[in-house]
């Protein structure tokens, strides 16, 4: 009888064990991603591209806070922040403290689903088979996303949703194209649309939910390099098999990292946060990413670009 008791009590020992990491040790063990990404003509000076997204900060995230100002030090030449930046009310200052170091550097922002809208109580397991997509009914943004667009505009970042910008990066002449969240249908591709201009060095495309549709349009329009986070990665994930669920339409495959949609290199973030009312990540660090972008490699003669998915 004790021996058949005990195997349900460890097995519960074993839940809580893996609760308790999830929620207090791995959402908290926040890691730099680094990865070289081939897209400058040869000569070219390489630049670092510091891409954050995904925050959903409130005020009480200290050492979320602490983390992201010491990120200032990998001395990036450029920020990217790819939305779901706020989870409450308050959290502006929050954030405000959070990039104070990094806002004296070139640096451009969208908008997510969360920037909006507060997040609200629901059941995390729903989205093994289906997404958060229209789960907003409120039919007002109710989060302050106008003030936290103003404390980046005020120190120069760009507000990239839904609009095309050319701007000043190191050495380089950047052309950037950015919409808005496709998770609450606010994305207007077709404001942006058309060849991006040849004679720019980087032709960068940022949004916040990688749908294939956008990134399909982007790499169409001669984007090199597409920014996008949204899916946390997979938030919850089993090892050595990855996410479950993306979130959006991306495959599993491509939920977080560098790869490649057709003629475009793709970096998606699993990001710093989560919905304070899941707080939990598993296998699935929290992250910001450092892109260094570099030279391509010379064509060789009688070759020509291959399409990766």
């Amino acid at each position: 009888m004790r021996k058949a008791a005990a195997i349900p009590l460890s097995v519960l020992g074993l839940g809580v064990a893996g609760v308790a990491y999830a929620s207090i040790i791995e959402r908290n063990w926040f890691r730099l991603r680094r990865f070289d990404v081939p897209v400058l003509e040869p000569g070219q000076r390489p630049i670092r591209i510091l891409h954050l997204t995904d925050l959903h900060l409130t005020p009480g995230r200290k050492r979320l806070i602490e983390w992201v100002r010491s990120l200032d030090a990998l001395r990036p030449d450029l920020v990217v922040n790819t939305g779901d930046t706020i989870a409450h009310p308050d959290a502006v200052p929050a954030y405000v403290r959070a990039v104070e170091p990094l806002l004296s550097r070139p640096g451009l922002f969208v908008y997510g689903s969360n920037d909006l809208y507060a997040p609200r109580p629901k059941n995390p397991a729903r989205y093994l088979w289906r997404t958060s997509k229209g789960d907003i009914a409120q039919h007002m943004p109710s989060l302050p996303w106008e003030e936290l667009g103003a404390s980046m505009t005020a120190a120069g970042w760009l507000d990239m949703n839904n609009t095309v910008a050319r701007i000043k990066v190191a050495d380089l002449d950047v052309h950037v194209g950015g919409i808005h969240d496709s998770h609450i249908n606010r994305d207007r591709y077709d404001a942006i649309a058309g060849p991006a201009p040849a004679d720019a060095d980087l032709r960068l495309g940022v949004m916040h939910s990688p749908e294939p549709r956008n990134l399909t349009r982007f790499a169409m329009d001669g984007y090199q390099l597409l920014l996008a986070g949204h899916t946390h990665g997979g938030q919850l994930c089993i090892p050595f098999y990855g996410a479950l669920v993306t979130n959006c339409g991306i495959d599993r495959a491509r939920v977080k990292g560098l790869h490649r949609h057709t003629t475009a290199w793709l970096h998606v973030s699993a990001g710093l946060g989560t919905s304070p009312y899941a707080p939990a990540r598993f296998a699935c660090p929290p992250e910001a990413t450092l892109l260094t972008l570099i030279a391509r490699p010379p064509k060789r003669r009688g070759t020509t670009t291959s399409r990766v998915r």
